[in-house]
């Protein structure tokens, strides 16, 4: 399960850069196409907080939809996953979106 490894960065990162304050709140930017289960973050994010001063922080996670363009006809098209095609017919896409992993916002306790 490599989201531990990926929520141990996040927890790692935010840290590092509150520099001591506790943390009340983390906002994620997760793309469907990004390989990566919200659902599994979310759980590990408790475990991986824990004794830190993220311990007890909400976090909140943006599903960002995947959307390609196609090459062919310029539609710019939803993706629910890699294997998707343009109502066109046209299977050369360019993913646009979806792809996301990454830190939105953090918010400290005052």
């Amino acid at each position: 399960m490599h989201e531990m490894a990926i929520t141990q960065s996040v927890v790692r990162a935010v840290a590092e850069r509150c520099e001591g304050r506790d943390v009340d709140q983390v906002t994620l930017l997760i793309g469907r196409l990004s390989g990566v289960v919200s659902d599994s973050v979310r759980f590990c994010f408790e475990l991986c907080t824990m004794g830190t001063e993220l311990e007890g922080a909400d976090l909140d996670i943006v599903d960002v939809p995947g959307r390609a363009r196609c090459r062919e006809c310029e539609e710019l098209v939803e993706l629910p996953d890699f294997i998707a095609l343009c109502p066109c017919g046209s299977a050369d896409l360019e993913i646009v979106a979806g792809q996301e992993l990454s830190i939105q916002s953090v918010e400290v306790k005052v």
